[in-house]
């Protein structure tokens, strides 16, 4: 993977966590199509979809859905079975590496970094914690943190905060979509991570 990043110094890194520090996306699809099916949702959701709605905190996506198909599945027992069955897998998740080794080195320099994902930090911490990412990230922003998910500029404006970063001085390492839109509304540069080969 070859990453395109911009040609200037920035004051701090916000990177997302699930496809782009992680390589935990298509174990997630797995865990939302068995989450799916133990809920008896009536959609099929492929992986386009999945891949277009990267990024957006679980509950909202559940509810999108149920407003789409005229359904009233549960957001609350859909996340938590998806999240149980996921936490199960966990050991099988490895780092995207040439994310991961921008983290170590910005770490190492001493630069402010931190993560700010759209997954609850149950999933985050212990994502981070098997591929060997956590010591990296004191700063980690999840939706129990801010008012609005992404595609609002919420998170990573107060990811921003909390390293003493100006939001114009920052720079994002998303792969969704609304990530994307959200390092937009926020004034920040973002570099794109391909998650799908």
């Amino acid at each position: 993977m070859i990453l395109e990043l911009p040609d200037r110094e920035f004051g701090g890194y916000i990177f997302d966590c699930d496809g782009t520090l992680v390589d935990s996306m298509p174990l997630h699809y797995k865990a939302w199509t068995a989450s799916f099916v133990h809920n008896n949702a009536p959609w099929v959701w492929n992986e386009d979809d999945f891949y277009a709605a990267a990024g957006v905190p679980d509950r909202d996506t559940v509810m999108k859905l149920n407003a789409e198909y005229n359904a009233d599945i549960d957001p609350d027992l859909v996340h938590e079975f998806k999240a149980e069955w996921y936490a199960e897998k966990l050991h099988e998740l490895q780092p995207v590496d040439a994310v991961a080794k921008l983290a170590h080195q910005y770490h190492a320099a001493g630069l402010p970094i931190s993560v700010a994902s759209g997954s609850d930090l149950s999933l985050v911490a212990p994502s981070l914690e098997v591929t060997g990412l956590s010591e990296l990230f004191d700063i980690v922003i999840t939706p129990a943190d801010v008012e609005r998910g992404k595609p609002a500029p919420d998170m990573f404006l107060l990811a921003a905060e909390r390293m003493g970063v100006a939001p114009e001085d920052c720079l994002v390492f998303e792969d969704g979509q609304a990530g994307i839109d959200a390092a937009n509304a926020a004034g920040m540069q973002s570099v794109f991570v391909a998650s799908r080969g």
